[in-house]
């Protein structure tokens, strides 16, 4: 899995329409956090092999970052949890799983289910 970083509000407008294009992952990381670690390894775990090639990786570190986070739970109008996966298509958030609900089959039943 090969993370890209996003670390400012000015990026998430251009991640938003770059998901014009192509689907999109925000993973939203608390760094302090022992749950937010483990969902992120297992994210990682599962990821590879999966037919995700398609589908680009942002990874938020909301300590570091958080007025990004704040940005796109109002933009994106999901509720900031951490640790968070979004999916975003067509600039909209079209699937959000927080703590251990994450999960890539589901991930990949939701893009699936929008093709």
């Amino acid at each position: 899995m090969n993370w890209h970083p996003l670390n400012s509000t000015e990026q998430l407008d251009v991640i938003l329409e770059e998901s014009k294009q192509t689907p999109i992952v925000i993973f939203k990381h608390s760094t302090a956090c022992s749950i937010s670690s483990t969902a992120k390894s297992r994210l990682e775990r599962q990821w590879d092999g999966k037919g995700l090639d398609h589908i680009k990786p942002y990874y938020l570190d909301l300590l570091a970052y958080r007025p990004v986070s704040n940005e796109i739970a109002e933009v994106l109008h999901v509720q900031h949890q951490s640790p968070q996966l979004l999916l975003v298509q067509d600039g909209m958030c079209t699937y959000n799983a927080s703590h251990l609900s994450i999960s890539v089959d589901e991930l990949k039943k939701k893009i699936a289910a929008s093709n």
